[in-house]
């Protein structure tokens, strides 16, 4: 499948250090790549170089085949949509003029307005102004206008890190949504089970460097030690290697009808991130 972002030996350094040293990875086409890490770690930074924002130090990275630093063009901009925690909106405007002064410069039909705000519960808030929003809304708003003229690709920095649990579920479902009609999406979050939830592929960021990188599931198979833990009538719970040497100790259980459930005892992404990094998501 087509990559739409490779970076290859990636640096960034700043006066007061390196915030992105020798980092190499790719994204494909249609793709949900997380970018996982505590604050930091370089997250942003990141975003900032492949939306042109800044330019890296040394190596490089392309974003539809072109230099990250060259795609201020307005042919790509078209096909970007990004939302960071200082995408900035008309703080005296409406909700509505905000999202309609976005749609004449990126020549979109308004009729999309209402759609958009409906699917981020957001249609009984059109005629607020913006600087009376809470920070969810104004976070909601904000990916709203990401999404108006669904991007080819879409950078999210930590897109729910404002909203309740529903709220939240209510964003994943749109991603889903858009990412199934072809949208391409960098995830940046320290949230594991949003991750979990959405990612196909995810990158364990630390001190600025890519620590792994794969799917969820086989992350959590790597580091899983293969055992199972059965529960059973009475309260008992009892833990089996997951090999052919339990199938007779499992088989006695199921026989006398002693077992409430089998869960395979794999690792969640946090568990796996501390692992590696030494680090917590905070």
């Amino acid at each position: 499948m087509e990559d739409i972002i490779q970076v290859e030996s990636l640096q960034k350094s700043f006066s007061g250090g390196t915030a992105i040293e020798d980092m190499t990875f790719s994204v494909k086409k249609a793709e949900i790549f997380g970018f996982l890490g505590p604050s930091g770690a370089g997250k942003t930074t990141t975003i900032k170089i492949l939306t042109g924002q800044l330019a890296p130090s040394s190596g490089k990275a392309d974003v539809f085949g072109v230099l990250s630093t060259s795609i201020n063009d307005p042919a790509y901009l078209q096909k970007l949509g990004v939302m960071t925690d200082n995408s900035g909106l008309y703080q005296r405007l409406s909700v509505y003029d905000n999202l309609k002064l976005y749609c004449e410069l990126y020549g979109i039909s308004k009729e999309k307005i209402p759609e958009e705000l409906e699917s981020l519960a957001l249609q009984n808030d059109s005629k607020k102004i913006v600087s009376n929003l809470s920070k969810g809304m104004t976070q909601r708003v904000i990916l709203a206008r990401a999404l108006l003229h669904e991007p080819e690709l879409l950078f999210l920095d930590e897109p729910t890190a404002a909203l309740d649990p529903s709220t939240s579920m209510l964003v994943h479902k749109k991603l889903r949504d858009l990412n199934e009609r072809g949208t391409t999406i960098f995830l940046t979050t320290h949230d594991m089970n949003e991750a979990e939830q959405l990612c196909d592929r995810v990158a364990f960021l630390s001190q600025g460097r890519i620590q792994l990188l794969d799917e969820p599931k086989r992350l959590r198979r790597q580091f899983s030690d293969q055992t199972m833990t059965l529960e059973l009538k009475n309260n008992k719970h009892v833990v089996v290697k997951n090999s052919p040497e339990s199938a007779e100790e499992v088989y006695q259980y199921m026989t006398t009808g002693e077992i409430i459930s089998i869960r395979m005892n794999e690792p969640s992404l946090g568990d796996i991130f501390v692992h590696v990094t030494g680090r917590a998501l905070l």
